[in-house]
Parts: C-alpha cells; structure tokens; sequence
C-alpha cells in the first residue's frame, strides 16, 4: 500500500464518482474529501483481513476489489466484487464490530478511506447521504436473502444459472445478449456459488450444447438471457 496525496480539485471530481454522493453539491463533497486519505493498493494486495479491528469506510475511485472468506476447509469463498463507484467497509465503520470478510484488490486500485467517527457524522449531519446509505443496507439485506434462498432451495446446477444471470445483467450488450468480459475462472464461478470446479464445468459445457452460452477467449457470452431468466425464474418458483 502506499499513502497518496491528491490534490483538492482532483479528489472532488474522483469521489462525485462514487454512486453515493453522484447528487450532492460540490461543497458537501469537498467537505468529503477533506476528511478522506488516499491509498494505492496493487493487484493481489490485502486492503482489510477479516475479524480485524479496523474501522475506517472505503470508497473506490479506481479499480476493482474482491471480498471473500475462506472456510474452515480452507475454501475461498467469494462474496462478490466492487468495481469503481462502490463503498466497502461501512458495516464495521457503522458498528464497530471486527470485520465481517477479507478484501483484496483485484486490479491495481485507488481508495479514498474515512474514518468510522467522520463516517458516522457524515451520516448524521446529511439526510441525503443517510437515505442513501440505508438504501444501500437495505439492498444488501435483499441481496444476501435470495442468496441464503438460492443456497438452501436450489440445486448446484441452478445456483450456477443464477450467477451467470447475475453476470450477464451487469454485462449487457443488447435486448437479450451479454458478453462477459473477462469472464470469471471456473473456480472463481465455484468459489462464488460454493461448489468445486468440475461441477461448473459441467454445467458450463450443458448450456454451451444448448447454444444459451459460448465461450470465446477470455469472454463468455450469453447468447439468450431471456431464456437464461426463465429457467431462474422457474426453480426460484416466482422469488
């Protein structure tokens, strides 16, 4: 990791970026930044491990980070990753408790952190910023319940499904295509649904012979997301 000095123009703009604070007034987010210290961290670096006592709140300006777990085995559990415009680290930042997983930077990445104390006032002093925040959790508590449901109710090769799905609509290229780009490892597939690799790849090589998929390269493409949702749609039975 190393400590960034940014200039006061430059950190305004970067942090405007963050998906939170893209309504407020330019005065407010200047307020932001002078409460922020920077942070380059490079692929593969640890930025918080989990159950440490930390507590500062992240807002990524450049890059791309993974949260993830590893399990009593050793597995590595992936919870998902955050891309430019996100926040990481305001559960503990919150609540003080130790934090809940481990974060690493998937590519080379600049962040903006806060203190938990500055973070709270932030909260408290702004009811823009508190809104969107508690839209944030909320979402979060959405997410992770069809998570907990899929995990409990469906079947390996249906959890497989609900990622791809997942991927394709953060990845759309038309009406009823994606391309995946760069798509994740089979194991990274696995460790996101919490199976092992073979499962995916036979799986992955199904919904290649029903020409829904096709891997190309380093990309993959789904070739029929409205049928892809169906076939979600029907094993979640309406969820």
């Amino acid at each position: 990791m190393t400590t960034r000095n940014i200039p006061p123009e430059r950190a305004t703009a970067m942090l405007s970026l963050i998906k939170e604070f893209q309504y407020l007034a330019p005065g407010v987010i200047e307020i932001i930044a002078d409460a922020c210290q920077w942070h380059r961290y490079e692929a593969g670096s640890e930025i918080v491990r989990y159950h440490d006592h930390t507590n500062s709140a992240f807002f990524i300006v450049q890059g791309e980070i993974r949260v993830m777990y590893h399990g009593l085995s050793g597995q590595e559990v992936i919870l998902c990753d955050l891309l430019t415009g996100e926040m990481f680290g305001e559960l503990t930042a919150i609540d003080g408790h130790p934090r809940s997983a481990t974060v690493k930077a998937r590519t080379s990445v600049l962040l903006a952190s806060m203190s938990a104390t500055d973070f709270q006032d932030l909260i408290y002093s702004n009811r823009q910023i508190a809104e969107t925040i508690l839209k944030r959790l909320t979402g979060q508590v959405r997410r992770l319940t069809e998570r907990v449901y899929d995990y409990s109710t469906l079947a390996v090769r249906n959890r497989i499904q609900v990622e791809l799905l997942r991927l394709a609509r953060d990845h759309v290229t038309s009406a009823n295509t994606a391309i995946i780009s760069p798509a994740p490892t089979q194991t990274e597939i696995a460790n996101l649904v919490s199976t092992h690799r073979e499962a995916v790849s036979r799986e992955l090589n199904n919904l290649v012979r029903d020409k829904l998929i096709m891997r190309q390269g380093h990309d993959l493409h789904i070739l029929d997301v409205a049928k892809l949702t169906e076939m979600v749609n029907e094993v979640r039975g309406g969820f």
